[in-house]
């Protein structure tokens, strides 16, 4: 039960598909914590009512029984857990951070908790390094959990640390091959990279397992447009265009549009300049 939980709650890692979705991801894999929390806590029936309105968004039900609890065990790591969610959907981000801080005081070798706090130190915070540190800690504890390494490897790609991201990423696809968001990761630090190869390679892998993931198509565009496949990118950017409705994929299809054809325009632009310059030769013959 407690390697589902990891594996739910490590999901946090990627960047191009909006953080907001992540934090949900987060929630969802806490609040369905079941049998780990010491019996005091799992007696209380407010605990289970407490973690399902706020799954379902009653927040203001939630954080009061929340609150009554935390003032009966303040120093139960699982419900300080959940308290620090609580506080974030209020907006109250600090208290959130001192939250889960103090429930990996308490239990230092908590994998889940250390996942929330590195989520929380670089999206909340802005501090990367300080995530790296929790992400590092979880991936020593649970090494045969990919999610973890994909955590850690975007952590370190923010930071800007390429090769060690990469590593992570890998490590991360070693353990599950069909883990579609790292190899999606992996591809957009080759970008970083300049290695275009590599790259596609890894966005085509990413699609082949998720079809409509925005940020690979995205990559891939991209990548293809380096490449000088530019009718591989108008492809790309038409799948995303179709999906996403954003109009900046229309321009960049455009864009690559223009790119791809500039001969046909060269050759007009050619073609009228000679046209105009014969007929400019032939008035100057007449009227001689």
């Amino acid at each position: 039960m407690r390697a589902e939980r990891t594996k739910s709650l490590t999901r946090c890692g990627s960047r191009r598909r909006g953080w907001g979705s992540l934090a949900v991801l987060v929630l969802v894999a806490v609040l369905s914590i079941h049998g780990e929390a010491r019996p005091a806590l799992e007696d209380e029936e407010s605990w289970p009512e407490a973690r399902r309105e706020l799954a379902a968004g009653k927040l203001t039900d939630a954080w009061d029984k929340l609150q009554k609890l935390l003032e009966r065990y303040p120093e139960e790591p699982q419900l300080l857990q959940v308290v620090g969610l609580a506080a974030l959907k209020r907006g109250e981000r600090e208290a959130a951070l001192a939250h889960v801080r103090k429930a990996v005081a308490l239990a230092p070798d908590d994998a889940e908790a250390l996942t929330l706090l590195g989520w929380l130190d670089m999206e909340v915070a802005g501090d990367v390094e300080t995530a790296i540190e929790s992400y590092s800690k979880a991936a020593a504890l649970k090494p045969d959990v990919p999610e973890v390494h994909n955590n850690l490897g975007v952590a370190l790609k923010r930071q800007g640390d390429l090769e060690p991201a990469v590593g992570s990423f890998s490590r991360a696809l070693e353990l599950n091959p069909d883990f579609a968001q790292a190899a999606s990761n992996r591809g957009w630090a080759y970008v970083d990279q300049g290695k275009w190869r590599e790259a596609e390679t890894d966005f085509e892998k990413s699609l082949a397992l998720q079809p409509n993931d925005e940020a690979a198509l995205y990559g891939l565009a991209r990548v293809r447009k380096e490449l000088r496949d530019y009718s591989g990118a108008q492809e790309a950017l038409t799948r995303l265009s179709g999906q996403s409705g954003n109009f900046v994929y229309w321009l960049e299809w455009a864009v690559v549009g223009l790119v791809r054809y500039y001969w046909v325009f060269l050759l007009l632009v050619l073609g009228m300049f000679f046209y105009f310059r014969y007929k400019a030769r032939r008035r100057v013959k007449v009227d001689g």
